[in-house]
């Protein structure tokens, strides 16, 4: 059959579509030709890029300079936090007590105050009444302040928000005597002084050349925060709530006349031999009982193994023996993360991770201490429980069931307060009559009151 011309051309045309038909599907898979430039990064997937370096940040770490011990268990973990976060680096460094406050101060003058540091419960409310603390809630998982015990948790948090995270808590004073000396005077080693008239016979009796009845706080600032649980044992602060008024009454006047009495009877020494929180002259023999805080165990532990089977442990005895009654304050030590911090997001992770992370970091801390301090968590608590070392030792339950649960608070009222009652009981054991040097304090405190407008600065009100 003849093809016509017509008929050839439709034929061409038909052939052409197919091709661009063709042509066009093999483009759908990627390959098509363009005539625009090559675009080396189609098709790429996004997720193949490599990721944005997150920013490594330096953190300064302020610390307290405490015991040898727990200052190596600082570093050790510090370390183990820089190896295993490649992040956040942690500078950490260790300030001597009597350089901390000028240090503290000059730095926050100048704007570069550390973003970390360690503070004591009781300074936690007046520093974010001036505006000096970060508060923590939304930096932090709400489950680490659920694992906390609830009168602890109260020591880090003012008006519902956290400002600290807490590493342990530790009574201010505990009763040590030497088994071996109580024998030798006629006391029966297996019952301690309850009261302020047992301890004071007992003094007496121990006391002999070469050797002082007691270790007991010694200067105007030692009085003045190592009986915040004895000025308790009367119901009440020093100034009342409303922070309008001083409250010492004859509660305050005999703990007065008990410093003086202890000192009039030379059953302490006149010149202390060492500060109150060391043990030294406990451990060699100097004294026959020492008034320490829970602390004082883990430094004979570590200093004094010689004489520990001779050591006695008891709670501080009160005014009348009445074991319900406090005659210890709960004091201890926070992180916080300083109002200014320029990262406080990775500030915030390492407080979690150290204080609020593993419980195995602090049960390492109550090990390094000799079991000396009290956990402020549920879950570190749950663990030493089970933990061989820590189930074995009787001073750690004694102090957690018999001088703990009646223990207070540290003080959240200025230094200058307390520092006044201190100052009366250092003026008693000079020779003051302990009425004349109640009175001295009184108004003292009063006019403190008055010209520093305290109710205005109470951060609770």
């Amino acid at each position: 059959m003849k093809v016509t011309k017509g008929v050839k051309v439709l034929s061409v045309m038909l052939i052409f579509v197919m091709v661009i038909s063709i042509l066009a599907a093999c483009g759908g898979n990627g390959n098509n030709i363009s005539s625009e430039p090559e675009n080396k990064n189609a098709g790429k997937n996004e997720i193949d890029e490599p990721a944005a370096a997150e920013e490594k940040v330096t953190i300064d770490f302020w610390q307290n300079k405490f015991e040898d011990s727990t200052d190596a268990w600082f570093k050790k973990w510090v370390d183990e936090f820089n190896k295993t976060h490649e992040n956040i680096t942690i500078k950490h460094t260790v300030v001597p007590g009597d350089a901390w406050e000028q240090k503290m101060k000059s730095a926050q003058a100048a704007g570069n105050a550390p973003q970390i540091y360690t503070k004591n419960y009781g300074g936690i409310a007046p520093a974010v009444s001036e505006n000096q603390l970060l508060a923590l809630d939304e930096y932090m998982d709400p489950s680490i302040w659920a694992d906390l015990y609830d009168n602890i948790n109260e020591f880090v948090s003012v008006k519902g928000k956290h400002y600290g995270y807490p590493q342990l808590v530790e009574p201010s004073a505990v009763l040590y005597y030497r088994k071996d000396f109580f024998t030798e005077v006629g006391l029966d080693p297996e019952k301690p002084p309850t009261s302020w008239t047992e301890l004071i016979e007992a003094g007496k009796k121990l006391t002999k050349d070469g050797r002082y009845g007691l270790h007991i706080a010694n200067n105007a600032p030692e009085y003045s925060w190592t009986t915040w649980g004895l000025q308790m044992n009367g119901g009440h602060r020093a100034i009342s709530d409303d922070w309008s008024k001083a409250t010492l009454d004859e509660g305050y006047k005999n703990l007065i006349a008990f410093y003086k009495t202890l000192y009039d009877e030379k059953i302490v020494p006149k010149q202390a031999l060492t500060g109150y929180t060391d043990m030294l002259d406990f451990g060699q023999g100097q004294v026959a009982m020492a008034v320490n805080g829970s602390w004082g165990m883990g430094q004979l532990r570590n200093d004094y193994p010689e004489i520990l089977d001779n050591v006695g442990v008891a709670p501080m005895p009160g005014p009348d023996g009445d074991a319900s009654k406090p005659t210890a304050s709960l004091g201890g030590w926070s992180l916080v993360i300083d109002a200014k911090a320029k990262n406080p997001q990775q500030a915030a992770d390492f407080v979690s991770w150290f204080f609020a992370g593993d419980p195995a970091i602090m049960i390492d801390f109550f090990k390094t201490t000799g079991f000396s301090k009290f956990a402020a968590r549920k879950s570190v608590d749950e663990a030493l429980n089970v933990d061989p070392d820590a189930m074995k030792d009787p001073v750690r339950k004694m102090i957690a069931e018999q001088v703990i649960p009646v223990s207070v608070s540290e003080p959240i009222y200025p230094w200058d307060v307390s520092i006044k009652i201190g100052e009366a009981i250092e003026r008693a054991v000079a020779g003051q009559d302990p009425q004349a040097a109640l009175d001295q304090a009184i108004a003292e405190i009063n006019d403190f009151i008055q010209k520093n407008d305290l109710p205005s600065k109470n951060p609770l009100k």
